[in-house]
């Protein structure tokens, strides 16, 4: 049974222990992390938040401690007295590894059975088992790392929009389902039998509201929850550092994140972020990278190779070229080594993207070898290895297809390479950019109708106003996003705050009047009381904590995750209900075949 804290009080914080503590009396309290008796000595490692303490009991020191330090286990929680030495054996490795604790008085605070994970760093165990034991998979020094390097992160934002002048204002998790591309969590409603609250996708139509009441510059690190089959890095609950502000052009909101990025990255890792970012536009992005985030640390840019390939009798170019594709190719920088079975594999990979096949061109010893150099003539081939600037012991790599195709499977192939082969390796560690001038619509051919490629409130550019009544599709929108390492981290856009505008946008994605007003009612409403322009982003916070982290795992910096099937192994939510809930709320549950 744990004893009660009595008149001991913390004085000191574990891993905060220092040389400037030797000859004083200190009291600490933590988890016993490792146990050795060495028959005169006890030597016991605890530790906190702040990392871990070596504590000495002997017999000489106090008998009674001594005896009852040796009952303690592995993550009993104790307290303990005592006078602060130099230690003999210095662990230079540790923090506190010059000093130790020699124990006088110990508490043993609660006892602890056996833990299912270990408590250490790097643990090497199955996500569902960590996940079910979180509480203990969070007091792992690694993990306890991630989480006050995120404190520390959301410090550092509050600071800067502080300072730049902006209110932090929270808005409403239960509100209205509203259409913005995915599915939402639905809370039905006990007063209004037959209704339902949604989840917020995003605090996008609050935000634009806040604008309307004269807040002029609005932020929150919100809570956001999408109902979508999870893929990697994927979460049905998130967080973003939402931003909105009044009066602004594209330049402004881009400069503002610029310098909010490099100051959390300054606070948080001490490492200086080069401002501004390069901006480089979606069309060239998808043309050079086959990405609307690319990865631009390495090279090895996609190449149109569509004027140089057509009409020459190979049937695979000929018939993506006529049904409106294109035929585009890498050139990997000493590829010519790779064996047959290593280009085979890269064709099965980019079968996954519906690409149909992976052409190539083997430059090797001087000779060409390629299964397609006898559909081509010398002429095409040389225009080829030309436009690639490929070189011997080079590799092509080609794709015929529709261009969403081609973009697709090209731009994974080429960061497919660039892992395999090693390219980021010594590589600028953060390598940010901005991608803008997104298509404003894009056309759902199954709804025979166009939708919003972000969502039905971004502004189209002033230049291209024109082409909505011609060519929608064409369209250019004040929209951007900012790209690290290959990664969104955060978009947003310049909204409309014009009403015919946004009357004509809602027509353009199919919605009547009646059909916008019984969706997006209360916004269209406020818009009729002088709306400012304005404009805004939203970055993904938990995304950023990754990379400030250095984790590739989305749930590393998430406290309590979901599974990959929206599941929590913990709690085992979602979870059933009591009947008497279901019936306050008039619902019925069907029984499951």
């Amino acid at each position: 049974m744990g004893e009660m804290l009595g008149n001991f009080k913390r004085t000191h914080m574990l891993g905060l222990v220092r040389e400037e503590q030797v000859g004083e009396e200190i009291t600490v309290m933590g988890w016993v992390a490792k146990k050795r008796n060495l028959g005169s000595l006890i030597f016991c490692d605890l530790r906190d938040r702040e990392g871990i303490l070596q504590v000495v009991f002997t017999e000489d020191a106090s008998k009674e401690a001594y005896d009852k330090a040796d009952t303690l286990r592995s993550e009993y929680v104790v307290a303990v007295k005592g006078i602060v030495r130099t230690r003999e054996s210095v662990n230079e490795s540790m923090p506190t590894g010059r000093v130790e604790l020699i124990g006088s008085e110990l508490k043993i605070l609660s006892e602890a059975e056996t833990p299912p994970i270990m408590i250490k760093e790097n643990l090497d165990a199955s996500e569902n088992i960590r996940l079910k034991y979180r509480y203990l998979d969070l007091r792992r020094p690694d993990m306890q790392r991630i989480f006050k390097l995120r404190s520390k992160a959301y410090m550092s934002v509050r600071a800067f929009m502080d300072q730049e002048g902006f209110l932090e204002v929270e808005t409403p998790i239960l509100t209205k389902s509203t259409p913005e591309g995915a599915r939402d969590y639905l809370v039905p409603s006990r007063n209004y039998k037959g209704k339902f609250y949604a989840l917020p996708q995003s605090p996008q139509l609050f935000k634009q509201l806040l604008m309307v009441s004269g807040f002029d510059k609005y932020f929150q690190i919100a809570k956001c929850f999408r109902d979508e089959d999870l893929r990697a890095n994927r979460q049905p609950e998130f967080t973003q550092i939402d931003m909105e502000m009044s009066f602004i052009q594209i330049d402004d909101i881009i400069d503002l994140n610029e310098r909010l990025v490099k100051k959390v990255f300054k606070d948080v890792l001490d490492v200086d972020v080069e401002i501004p970012f390069q901006r480089i536009t979606y069309r060239e992005a998808m043309d050079r990278y086959g990405s609307d985030k690319p990865d631009l640390r390495f090279g090895m840019e996609i190449s149109d190779l569509t004027d140089a390939a057509g009409g020459t009798g190979f049937k695979v170019f000929n018939d993506a070229i006529e049904a409106g594709g294109s035929v585009r190719a890498l050139c990997l920088k000493g590829g010519a080594s790779m064996g047959r079975k290593d280009i085979d594999r890269l064709g099965e990979f980019v079968k996954t993207y519906k690409a149909k096949g992976l052409a190539y061109i083997i430059l090797k010893d001087g000779e060409i070898k390629s299964p397609i150099a006898k559909f081509l003539s010398d002429e095409t081939m040389s225009a080829i290895i030309s436009r690639m600037e490929a070189a011997d012991g080079d590799l092509v790599l080609i794709v015929a297809d529709r261009n969403e195709v081609v973009f697709q499977s090209l731009g994974a192939l080429r960061l497919e390479l660039a892992k395999k082969t090693g390219m980021l390796d010594g590589s600028e560690r953060f390598r940010f950019a901005w991608v803008t001038e997104f298509p404003l619509l894009e056309r759902d051919e199954e709804a025979g109708r166009y939708v919003a490629l972000h969502h039905p409130f971004t502004s189209p550019m002033e230049e291209d106003l024109e082409l909505l009544e011609t060519e929608p599709g064409k369209a250019r929108a004040k929209a951007y996003d900012m790209v690290l390492n290959g990664e969104e981290l955060g978009g947003g856009s310049i909204r409309i705050h014009d009403t015919s505008l946004q009357a004509k946008i809602f027509g353009l994605l199919g919605f009547s009047e009646e059909e916008a007003w019984e969706r997006f009612g209360f916004l269209l409403e406020a818009f009729k009381y002088g709306p400012p322009p304005h404009g805004g982003l939203a970055f993904g916070m938990d995304r950023l904590v990754m990379f400030l982290a250095g984790t590739d795992n989305i749930k590393d910096v998430i406290a309590f995750p979901k599974n990959q099937n929206a599941f929590d192994p913990m709690t085992e939510a979602p979870d059933k209900v009591e009947e008497m809930q279901l019936s306050d709320l008039g619902i019925s549950v069907e029984k499951q075949q």
